[in-house]
Formats: C-alpha cells, structure tokens, sequence
C-alpha cells in the first residue's frame, strides 16, 4: 500500500511538473492546420563534464548526445505512430540527415540556419529541434547510486533538456516542452525522452485525442 501511494505521489508530481513546463503558441491551430509531416533534427547539447578533454572530443561527445535525442525521439513517435495516435507523419531521421550532409549542413553549423530555411532544404511542414544542458553523459545512463530519498526528492541535478516544433512557413516557435533531468527522469536518454513525453502526451498538440478534445470544447 506504501509503495502504491509512493508511486501516486510521484506520477502526480510529474504531471504537474509537465504541465508547468510546457508552452503552445495560441495560434497554433491556424499555424498548423497544413502540416502534414515534421523533421527531427539533432539537438544542440551543452556539455559540462567534471574531467578535462580535449575540445575535438567534447565536440564529439555533444554531437553524440545530440544524435542520441534525435533518435530516441524518432523511436517514441514511431511506436505511437502505430497506433495511429499522431496527424502528423515524421521524415525518418536517416534521410534528415542525409539530405543536411548532401547540402553541406553539420552538427557544428546546424544552428546558423533558420526554421524556414532547414524546412525547405528538408521538404517539410515543421521543425522539431531542441537544447539539452548535461553534466554527466546521459547516452551512456545516469550513476545508479543513490538513496530512496534521493529518488523521491529528485536530487542529483544532471541538466536540462527542451523540445521545440516550428512553423517551417513562418518560423514562429509553436509548441515547446522543458524539463530537468534527473534520477526520476529515466536512466538513459530513450527512457528519459519515453517518460518526457508521456507526461506531456495530453499536451502534445498534434496528438489526435488532443484535438478531438478541442473539436468537442469548440461544440
């Protein structure tokens, strides 16, 4: 009974935690009425790691965590995408990439160019991209050691992460989703972005029962 109100406790803490974290442009309706398929690009990482290193292989790392997001998002949306959950299709990662080599686009410089102009290099609707702020690897998972209390309380802060979707037409920032990592978020980055955006899935604005919710207020 102690380890189902513990359980409780925590899921409702996430829920609101999420729903504070999480942004929608009030015109998203009408910004995204035409959208039909969205590009994941690699996120941009800010790495601050206790040992020293070259910066040839920081650049790595950062490249290697922000491919790894990359990945764990297109793997969570391919298996909601099954389910028919989503009214969006998603441009699969490997031809993303592809076609950003093929235009002379890397990780180092992807930043330099803007919604509009990643969108109609890639032939899509929208941009889903995003920043994390890491003190440890998460590719590689969070230390395992800790104390119960440690869990509950979320200490042992290991950064920041946020997820943003663009208008390709315009550029404007439509829906954008920021959260702390920690211990409670997940043990490597496929479960953080797992558990991150099944506590944002009510919010998520092109989730098909979102909008039926919305067609039934509007009636």
């Amino acid at each position: 009974m102690k380890k189902l109100l513990v359980s409780m406790l925590l899921l409702g803490s996430f829920m609101v935690s999420a729903q504070k974290n999480i942004y929608e442009h009030k015109n998203f309706d009408r910004l995204s009425q035409d959208h039909k398929i969205l590009a994941i690009i690699p996120f941009l990482t800010n790495l601050d790691l206790k040992h020293d290193m070259s910066k040839s292989d920081l650049e790595h790392l950062k490249e290697k965590e922000g491919y790894a997001v990359q990945n764990a998002l297109e793997t969570y949306f391919s298996k909601r995408k099954s389910k028919k959950k989503f009214s969006v299709e998603f441009q699969n990662t490997k031809n993303t990439n592809a076609i950003l080599a093929q235009n002379n686009i890397t990780y180092e410089d992807i930043d330099v160019y803007t919604v509009k102009q990643l969108s109609e290099i890639l032939g899509v609707d929208g941009i889903i991209s995003g920043n994390m702020d890491l003190n440890i690897l998460l590719s590689n998972g969070v230390p395992t050691e800790s104390s119960f209390m440690d869990y509950f309380l979320g200490d042992s802060n290991y950064g920041r992460i946020g997820i943003k979707i663009s208008d390709g037409n315009t550029g404007k920032l439509l829906w954008k989703y920021e959260k702390k990592i920690n211990k409670k978020t997940g043990k490597n980055t496929y479960d953080l972005i797992d558990r991150m955006m099944k506590l944002a899935t009510r919010k998520f604005p092109y989730d098909r029962e979102k909008k039926k919710g919305k067609n039934k207020n509007k009636g």
